[in-house]
């Protein structure tokens, strides 16, 4: 974690804090903390020692908010998802709009808003959500870039694409150069590093039973690995063996690394699946994982093979929290009550900002802020 660079964050939808990490690591001070869900808002406190205030945006004064340089946060993404439709009269859209009122309530010096990339196909009186959350923040006298990050530029090992929207008061914001800031912050060649779903969770190792600390393998970790795991720590939590139907276990048998629905034998296939082979599924539809490739994008449901490609590469079974939160590049040290409900929990993890691309992120506006008031990134503090 880099030394302080003196700038204060509010951070708004934060989740469990991928987002947050991020720009903690990256030497940010988070100041303020929102979540309307409970167990988000206790996963949070637990990591972060900082206790978000808890409940529905809509229900919060802004105007009570304190004084902060940045304002971050990933609007929730139902009402804009690939995955369902795209319904602009959902009240869940609207909140992208209450984030840019507190931007104007605050007026921070600079904003981050991240997205799925379902939002830059949805329309409000058919001019793009981007372009109009744009144009409205540039009325609020900030530079403003748009721009499509995929994680596995940034050293996580999973093909996650998200549309982000950052702005600065009196400086260009910039897309965050993958190459560079694993140079500089991690002194990692990108072209080389190992993004692999092996190098990501290879030294977890068979799963335990529920409540289990797991041990890690005794093999030497590979890079990213290397980067999850604490100082002293031994053994992680949240690696526990999912439950699996008799089906599915059928199926993993016959379906190979790095395939999906096509491998499943029609004699055992379901209505369900034979109707994916005749109309086209998805790619991760009843997908595993490949050792040699980053895992697809680690949705809210990865405990369900039919919605993502969420089978382990060799062991016949889906893939545990942990590994879960290993292809978010969530570190080990990061723990979530083990008395949350397993969908509120997944949901909370599939729905995190990978750290490592948010530390990017961070790294690209400190750049940004740094050249505002005059200083070198390093040597960045408030005037």
């Amino acid at each position: 974690m880099k030394q302080s660079n003196g700038f204060r964050v509010i951070s708004l939808f934060s989740g469990i804090g991928g987002l947050d990490l991020g720009f903690l690591w990256e030497g940010f001070n988070i100041i303020w903390a929102n979540d309307l869900n409970s167990h988000a808002v206790d996963a949070y406190t637990r990591n972060f020692g900082l206790e978000p205030t808890p409940g529905d945006i809509h229900e919060i004064d802004l105007r009570s908010l304190p004084e902060a340089e940045v304002v971050i946060g990933g609007p929730p993404c139902q009402a804009f998802s690939l995955v369902g439709q795209r319904k602009t009269a959902d009240p869940r859209g609207e909140l992208v709009f209450k984030f840019l009122e507190a931007v104007e309530t605050v007026r921070p010096l600079a904003f981050v808003m991240e997205n799925v990339p379902g939002m830059a196909a949805s329309r409000v009186n058919g001019v793009r959500l981007p372009d109009l959350l744009t144009t409205a923040f540039e009325k609020l006298g900030y530079h403003v870039t748009q721009t499509k990050l995929v994680a596995t530029d940034y050293l996580v090992p999973q093909r996650r694409v998200r549309i982000v929207i950052l702005g600065c008061r009196g400086s260009q914001p910039g897309k965050p150069d993958g190459t560079k800031f694993a140079l500089q912050h991690y002194d990692i060649d990108s072209l080389k590093h190992d993004i692999s779903a092996t190098a990501a969770i290879g030294d977890l190792g068979p799963c335990g039973k529920k409540g289990q600390r797991v041990s890690y393998l005794d093999i030497m970790p590979s890079e990213f690995a290397r980067l999850m795991r604490s100082a002293g720590l031994r053994d992680v939590s949240l690696h526990e063996c999912p439950r699996m139907s008799e089906m599915d276990k059928l199926f993993v048998e016959h379906i190979p690394p790095g395939g999906n629905y096509l491998d499943i034998p029609d004699d055992i296939a379901t209505k369900r699946v034979k109707n994916f082979k005749r109309t086209g599924g998805r790619t991760t539809t009843y997908g595993r994982l490949h050792p040699e490739r980053p895992a697809y994008t680690i949705n809210t449901y990865f405990r369900r093979p039919n919605v993502g490609c969420n089978f382990h590469y060799s062991e016949p079974r889906l893939i545990t929290a942990r590994e879960a939160m290993r292809f978010q590049s969530i570190p080990d040290h990061f723990e979530i009550d083990p008395r949350c409900p397993r969908e509120v929990r997944n949901a909370l993890i599939g729905n995190a900002v990978p750290p490592l691309m948010a530390q990017a992120i961070a790294w690209s506006l400190d750049v940004a802020l740094a050249s505002r008031v005059g200083l070198s990134v390093t040597q960045s503090t408030l005037t």
